[in-house]
């Protein structure tokens, strides 16, 4: 049986929520996302949020936005959905567009370009530190543990060393995860019967 989980009261909340999320996360929300929605709010379990997420990554555009669609559809429908995405873009880009205006009289100090490089690494960081801690969930993943980590390194070595175009990646080893994962839950139900 599921444990009932905490939802947002109101379209406000999910609005606010989204916006704090986004504003935390500079380039590094898929971290900070987890952390809110599962750990603090309790709006999801891990299993819920690594589904979404998963789904998130297969659609065109940005997870996080992906994701802030999904959540809100899932808590108020249409009206939540646009609530979130809402909460998620409106004062970042407020600020993205501020900041791009100034962005080449700063971007000529030295410390500004270091700063720059050091906050990618910081993001870096965050998004690794997410899947370290997503990683018990694995257990339960139709593909299981083991078979994810590989997909997981070969994915990074395809893009990282091998500098293959992301749509190959998705499309080679996302079609190959789909497949065992079909595959095994298949197994699962003949073997169940």
């Amino acid at each position: 049986m599921s444990q009932a989980r905490p939802a947002p009261e109101s379209l406000s909340v999910l609005f606010w929520a989204f916006n704090r999320l986004a504003l935390q996360g500079f380039g590094g929300v898929l971290a900070v996302a987890q952390r809110e929605l599962v750990e603090r709010l309790g709006w999801l379990s891990r299993e819920d949020f690594l589904e979404m997420l998963a789904i998130g990554q297969v659609l065109p555009g940005p997870n996080i936005v992906n994701l802030s669609l999904m959540i809100g559809d899932r808590f108020f429908g249409l009206r939540g959905a646009l609530t979130a995405l809402a909460g998620m873009l409106a004062i970042p880009c407020v600020i993205v567009l501020a900041l791009a205006s100034l962005s080449g009289a700063l971007l000529e100090y030295e410390r500004m370009a270091g700063a720059l490089r050091g906050m990618g690494a910081v993001a870096a960081g965050l998004v690794l530190a997410t899947g370290l801690k997503l990683l018990p969930s694995l257990k339960q993943n139709p593909v299981g543990r083991v078979w994810a980590l590989l997909l997981a390194l070969g994915a990074f070595a395809a893009m990282a060393l091998a500098r293959l175009p992301l749509v190959w990646v998705v499309l080679g080893l996302g079609g190959l995860g789909m497949a065992l994962a079909l595959w095994r839950l298949r197994t699962r139900e003949g073997g169940g019967r």
